[in-house]
């Protein structure tokens, strides 16, 4: 015989009433969306007037944004490409306002005798 303290065949929330315990669900509508990669997702909404159904949703699967056309599902978002710090700089200033800082900050360095 196993000793201990499980209690085997529930889980938590389970009760011997069930539906009557909880409360009675409200009524909902499902909802069909696709994804570029062909995923279908069908979440469920609260059939209300203050709730809107959203045009797309995210799918589960592959994270794409889902819409509810399934032969024109919304494009796949285009990733930004990295920037370096030096990318950034490059967009504020010119290569001649580059080189003027430069050679402004060598004269500085060359006047306290740092380099020569």
């Amino acid at each position: 015989m196993v000793g201990g303290n499980a209690i085997r065949g529930s889980r938590i929330g389970a009760g011997p009433m069930g539906e009557a315990e909880r409360g009675e669900a409200a009524p909902r509508t499902f909802v069909t969306y696709w994804c570029a990669n062909g995923h279908e997702v069908t979440p469920s909404f609260a059939v209300d007037d203050s709730v809107e159904v959203p045009e797309q949703w995210e799918c589960k699967f592959c994270g794409l944004p889902a819409g509810q056309d399934r032969d024109n599902p919304p494009a796949p978002p285009t990733a930004e490409v990295y920037k370096t710090h030096l990318a950034y700089v490059k967009e504020r200033r010119s290569d001649s306002e580059g080189d003027a800082i430069l050679q402004e900050r060598l004269g500085e360095l060359r006047d306290r005798g740092l380099i020569q």
